[in-house]
């Protein structure tokens, strides 16, 4: 059975959460929450979000409803403030307390957003709040880069999809991922595999700049760089047979 994650946008309705010149928290916060869940998707983890749109839950009401989706990680999307904007910047992953599941998932999600450029800020204890301490499931607070500093705000919008992937990827590293024979219902065009995430990292980054689609999967110990995932197997074919003429050493998965 497919690992269940509970990806929650934080903020949301009539609660906007942090802003800066006219910038809202809640709307990064869902349009990362949703990028995320996505790519999680295709990698065939079953996702519940708690809002997927601009509505408003309480803390407690969205750990009540973790809790009864039977998740198995609890992932709350948020971006920091400050009082003085531009003064404070980079990432930092919030735990209940730094033990188990929770921190090692915390750290895989700052390594990979620290490598785009981001300061990572650490994990950081916090007991109190009610995403954390009521969550049943291992739980983490993301909060990435703070939407009172250009910088942060920058790279937040050049490398959205990156972002996005990087806590995905983090997720993935701490649970696993992957689809059994049952959940391959795509054809899906892969171009490469390797042991290492910087060399998948690189293959993504050259396909996305020439337009391609591309996504990373860890499935069986290896990261795999999959370029589209297709319901009709003559569009794999014709996605497939364009990488091949690029060179690239490309096969089909379904």
């Amino acid at each position: 059975m497919a690992n269940r994650v509970v990806i929650d946008a934080g903020h949301g309705g009539y609660d906007a959460g942090a802003s800066y010149q006219g910038r809202k928290e809640k709307d990064d916060n869902l349009n990362l929450a949703l990028k995320v869940g996505e790519i999680l998707l295709k990698n065939c983890i079953d996702v519940r979000y708690t809002r997927t749109d601009d509505v408003y839950d309480s803390p407690y009401e969205k750990a009540v409803f973790a809790n009864n989706s039977g998740a198995d990680l609890f992932v709350s999307i948020h971006r920091n403030a400050y009082l003085t904007p531009n003064t404070s910047r980079g990432i930092e992953t919030l735990v209940y307390n730094d033990e188990g599941i929770k921190a090692k998932l915390a750290r895989n999600i700052n390594s990979n957003l620290a490598k785009l450029g981001f300061d990572n800020r650490g994990v950081i204890e916090r007991p109190n709040l009610v995403v954390l301490k009521r969550t049943k499931m291992p739980a983490v607070l993301v909060e990435a880069g703070f939407i009172d500093n250009e910088e942060d705000n920058k790279l937040f919008d050049e490398k959205f999809d990156k972002i996005a992937d990087a806590i995905a990827m983090g997720i993935i590293d701490t649970i696993g991922g992957g689809c059994d024979e049952n959940e391959r219902k795509l054809y899906k065009v892969f171009v490469g595999a390797y042991n290492d995430r910087e060399d998948a990292d690189a293959l993504l980054d050259e396909l996305k700049g020439m337009g391609f689609p591309a996504y990373i999967m860890f499935e069986d110990g290896v990261y795999k760089v999959m370029s589209g995932a297709f319901a009709i197997l003559d569009n794999a074919v014709k996605m497939e047979e364009r990488l091949s003429s690029m060179g690239y050493n490309t096969y089909i998965t379904t």
